[in-house]
């Protein structure tokens, strides 16, 4: 298991890639014709790391 700060430094890690990805996905969806398959992998890339993040915070 990772220490405390390394722990607290991937949540941030992620935490802030999925920003960034969320920010993608926001410019993507409101662009006059999305590229749906770029949609799905943004949308794809943000669960992964939630998912990520749940089985961090569970310990």
């Amino acid at each position: 298991m990772a220490s405390g700060d390394s722990l607290t430094n991937e949540v941030e890690r992620l935490r802030a890639r999925h920003n960034a990805l969320d920010a993608a996905l926001t410019t993507e969806q409101t662009r006059p014709h999305p590229d749906e398959v770029q949609v799905h992998a943004l949308k794809k890339q943000k669960l992964k790391i939630k998912d990520e993040l749940a089985r961090l915070d569970r310990g």
